[in-house]
């Protein structure tokens, strides 16, 4: 069994027995943890055999397994996910620009804050990241079909007695 498979039936006992606001709680802590150690190995990543890089990052293998789940789109050459076992071989080589747009999106303020990210991105930069991350959300709309103009299916008819015809607006 895949320590993948392990990790979602760990998420589910643990909800189960201690309740979702728990798991995100301890989560999240664990998570933190990791981040505030990964980082400060900008540029370079890390990589090493997965539970000695749990280890090292003061967690078991089941909460590492988390991590790289939540990271790997961000990294350059993402991991098979489904086939992690402790002994497989990580290479964390992140595209940190793309980490940090996938924080906001994630909405994980408790990661994109970290001063961390003081020494790999100054101010205006995080700030051009959160700029592209809020333009992607919005949503342009395209002028509306009037009940007179022409009808858009080329038929030459207006609208009203075309397409729209039966459409109460």
């Amino acid at each position: 069994m895949s320590l993948n498979k392990d990790w979602s039936d760990f998420v589910v006992n643990y909800v189960k027995s201690k309740g979702e606001d728990n798991f995100w709680k301890e989560y999240i802590r664990n998570e933190t943890k990791i981040y505030t150690e990964f980082l400060k190995n900008y540029p370079d990543g890390d990589q090493g055999v997965l539970s000695e890089l749990a280890k090292k990052y003061g967690v078991d293998d089941l909460f590492f397994v988390g991590f790289l789940d939540g990271i790997n789109d961000s990294l350059k050459a993402e991991l098979d996910i489904e086939a992690l076992d402790k002994n497989t071989e990580i290479n964390l080589d992140v595209d940190y620009e793309k980490l940090y747009y996938n924080m906001l999106d994630a909405k994980a303020d408790y990661l994109y804050i970290l001063p961390q990210w003081g020494s790999i991105f100054d101010i205006e930069k995080r700030k051009q990241i959160t700029e592209k991350w809020r333009a992607s959300k919005i949503i342009v709309k395209g002028p509306r079909q009037g009940r007179n103009d022409l009808c858009s299916c080329g038929s030459g008819k207006k609208y009203k007695n075309c397409c729209g015809k039966g459409n109460s607006e």
